[in-house]
């Protein structure tokens, strides 16, 4: 039997797959590491999950400088695919994202130019979609920085901490 996640400002349960459903959003599978690491460790009631990145269903990374070479409104879009990716890896750890109680934190990079600070706008993208999935549960503390470069030049790479529930 799958717990629901109690949304406490409106008192109404959400099944973050149906959500998924609504949105027209269907998981794939997790993406697997580039390097030597794991794409999640639990510990206790909290996943960690490594950094993903926008990484398309057909094998293609969204790359890019954003600023120059990617629109913001390009990295807010591949800030949500990321999200997506980080869904399919909690869906892959926990086997059921209704065992998550709350995203507890994101960090969200950008692979930015030195003047670039829309960072938050870029990550919201992924913040966006995990309150459309978890709805009040999915708020979160978060930070949103710019770095000079990431791994294969994508455009943005986002971590995460999950609370879940015993």
């Amino acid at each position: 039997m799958s717990t629901r996640i109690a949304n406490s400002t409106t008192g109404r349960d959400i099944d973050p797959y149906k959500r998924l459903e609504a949105l027209g959003i269907r998981l794939p599978d997790a993406p697997p590491p580039i390097a030597n690491f794991v794409t999640h460790v639990q510990e206790g009631n909290v996943l960690y999950l490594s950094g993903q990145g926008p990484l398309g269903t057909d094998g293609t990374l969204c790359k890019g400088k954003v600023g120059t070479t990617v629109s913001v409104e390009e990295a807010y879009g591949h800030a949500r695919l990321t999200g997506i990716n980080l869904l399919a890896v909690m869906h892959q750890a926990l086997g059921d994202l209704n065992r998550v109680k709350r995203i507890v934190k994101l960090l969200g990079m950008v692979n930015a130019e030195p003047d670039f600070g829309e960072h938050p706008r870029v990550i919201n993208g992924c913040s966006d979609l995990f309150i459309e999935v978890f709805g009040q549960t999915g708020h979160h503390a978060r930070s949103a920085i710019g770095v000079g470069s990431l791994p294969n030049n994508i455009s943005v790479e986002i971590e995460a901490i999950v609370a879940l529930h015993e």
